[in-house]
């Protein structure tokens, strides 16, 4: 018996609970009772629960928004109004043209 609990189960009464004990009771009729020990389980589970909601939450909006911008500039661009180009002109200015 290394834990208190199991003290407790075989019937050995701890001192500072036995000092509580008025005098003149009979030991035999004591009946200790214990809290269940806590489970961190419930509060686990409702944590990854609600990451989990939350990335797929945004993880459908992002792909929502790309859909929708990519629809829009294919519908602006197919009625002629917006073209999008992408000009990669050089940094070097021209410098022969002194």
């Amino acid at each position: 018996m290394q834990l208190p609990e199991d003290q407790i189960r075989a019937g050995h009464i701890p001192a500072d609970l036995y000092r509580q004990i008025p005098p003149g009771t009979d030991l035999r009729r004591v009946v200790i009772v214990q809290q269940a020990p806590r489970s961190y389980t419930g509060p686990i589970v409702l944590t990854l629960v609600v990451v989990t909601g939350s990335v797929a939450v945004l993880l459908v909006v992002a792909f929502l928004v790309q859909v929708i911008a990519g629809a829009a500039i294919g519908v602006l661009s197919a009625t002629g109004g917006l073209t999008y180009t992408i000009n990669r002109t050089s940094k070097r200015k021209h410098l022969s043209s002194k």
